[in-house]
């Protein structure tokens, strides 16, 4: 397996939570991270139909335009009453706009219309993609943390879905959480901890 060295990494994704949730777990290993917003590079439509498709199709992309290794997540909120909805498609559901608050009234309301007395389980899940442009290499990292979903959303960190899911063994959300305290335990943590062992 090929080696991350320090220098220069695409983090494919135009969202400034994602990336600078991203930076942080990267800082200390001497890497430089530059999100494919600051590189002007487009945001490819994700056709994939799994978490691993979607990161990989980013990352391969982002290091075909760089000419720099790039990492790409593909991550999202899997609803166990939902049958694993939003899941790939929790981004979109936030809309053109991007509003979270959309999108997490969106899981209420449809958690409510289809059982109302329904379990509140879900998940977040992260696939993490590294693919370096020369010779089309790309390495997968999976990663995974089990809650429940709270409503009204409480707390003002973190972004996305983080307000309205509690982790499981916690009793405050991801957004009322000091951001040290959720990356030690979120998805993208639980990937991050793979691709370090595995490259770093």
């Amino acid at each position: 397996m090929r080696r991350l060295g320090p220098g220069k990494l695409v983090i494919a994704s135009h969202n400034s939570g994602k990336v600078r949730e991203i930076t942080e777990l990267l800082g200390p290993y001497g890497i430089e991270p530059v999100s494919a917003a600051e590189l002007d590079l487009p945001e490819p439509d994700e056709t994939g139909v799994t978490f691993v498709d979607n990161a990989e199709l980013k990352a391969r992309l982002a290091a075909d335009l760089s000419g720099l290794p790039a990492l790409a997540d593909d991550s999202g909120l899997c609803v166990d009453a939902l049958d694993g909805r939003p899941g790939i498609y929790s981004a979109r559901w936030a809309g053109e706009d991007k509003d979270f608050g959309v999108a997490m009234e969106r899981v209420h309301r449809e958690m409510l219309e289809r059982d109302p007395e329904a379990g509140r389980s879900a998940h977040f899940v992260c696939a993490l993609a590294i693919a370096w442009p020369d010779d089309g290499q790309c390495e997968i990292f999976e990663g995974r943390v089990d809650g429940t979903l709270v409503w009204p959303p409480r707390g003002e960190n973190g972004f996305g879905y983080d307000p309205i899911f509690q982790p499981i063994g916690r009793d405050v959300t991801f957004a009322e959480m000091a951001p040290a305290d959720k990356y030690a335990i979120d998805h993208r943590a639980d990937a991050f901890r793979k691709l370090v062992a595995a490259l770093l």
